[in-house]
């Protein structure tokens, strides 16, 4: 009995990674930047004072920092076996195998729900915002909200949105 009940946990569970959504979310006038597992996991990118960017990421029950650029030390041996394969897998180029990841890359993307886009932009230069103008009109009627302003305020509002699913899906069927 027990051993059913700890099977429908985990078939839940499993079922709610599939279909949980995956959020992408970029925002240069607040300055977030974040993937976001709902419910789950929260990976923020922020700015540091003494490294260059920390990544915080934030889980059920606890957060941490996570400092992707700080450099590991690194034996000389590694050093030499890391160049030998380096040197290995930069000669062979399979065409095949570009063209599936290609596909892949291209599925992907697709996969991806738009729920919000804005930019707005400022050249600095009149005669060359006066010439965009008329494309981000045309952007602005299909696409999302696109504007064009005189004021030196340039700003970027993404909001992808996924499901796990989706992207399995991508990986089966290229």
């Amino acid at each position: 009995m027990v051993g059913w009940i700890i099977a429908g946990l985990l078939l839940l569970i499993l079922l709610y990674l599939l279909f949980a959504p995956l959020v992408l979310y970029l925002n240069t006038d607040e300055q977030a930047y974040f993937v976001q597992l709902k419910g789950l996991a929260k990976a923020s990118i922020e700015g540091d004072k003494r490294e260059f960017l920390k990544i915080r990421l934030d889980t059920l029950f606890s957060h941490f920092y996570f400092y992707p650029l700080r450099r590991k030390k690194v034996k000389k041996a590694d050093q030499k076996k890391e160049k030998a394969q380096q040197k290995k897998s930069l000669t062979k180029i399979d065409q095949r195998k570009i063209n599936r990841y290609a596909r892949i890359g291209r599925g992907l993307l697709r996969s991806f729900e738009l729920k919000r886009l804005e930019v707005a932009l400022d050249t600095g230069d009149c005669i060359q915002n006066a010439k965009l103008f008329p494309v981000f009109a045309f952007l602005e009627f299909y696409v999302g909200d696109f504007n064009i302003n005189f004021q030196n305020h340039n700003r970027v509002v993404l909001h992808l949105q996924n499901r796990a699913v989706n992207i399995i899906k991508v990986f089966i069927n290229p």
